[in-house]
């Protein structure tokens, strides 16, 4: 799928949508993302800063669909884990970037060429537009190469 019709399906998702949560691009060989959650009165705590469910839901889907994009239907790539630090109140909108480096991609293929998982870590901040740290994400990513494939 092209990455813009992705980007456009990504915006109209539930959890996407309903929270004002926007993904702003993906570059076209999925190599590079950029969400921004809007600040919104339905989506604020009760201390009105971004909601913490919020801030990891913007970070959540990306670096498990770009390590998938980037490698391609051989492997089987799956969130593994994740970890969110909350370094200061978001009370603006806020944004995340998300770079995969080709290295880290070959490194993943190269790892995984043996048929055994191999998990990576990845980790993303969440800052506003005068690039303030509001938290701090980590994802681990599982990737394996499918049986036929070997």
């Amino acid at each position: 799928m092209k990455a813009s019709t992705f980007r456009h399906a990504m915006n109209l998702w539930p959890p996407f949508l309903f929270n004002s949560i926007r993904v702003q691009s993906i570059s076209p060989d999925y190599s590079e993302a950029r969400v921004v959650l809007r600040l919104r009165p339905w989506n604020r705590n009760y201390v009105r800063s971004q909601f913490g469910g919020n801030l990891f839901a913007m970070t959540d889907p990306f670096w498990m669909l770009l390590v998938m994009h980037q490698l391609g239907s051989d492997y089987i790539v799956w969130d593994k884990a994740g970890a969110i630090d909350f370094v200061a109140p978001g009370r603006e909108n806020v944004y995340a970037h998300f770079k995969l480096d080709p290295a880290v991609v070959d490194q993943l293929r190269a790892a995984a060429a043996s048929g055994g998982k191999v998990l990576h870590w990845f980790e993303t901040d969440v800052v506003t537009a005068s690039g303030e740290v509001i938290a701090r994400v980590r994802k681990q990513v599982y990737v394996r190469l499918k049986p036929r494939a070997r």
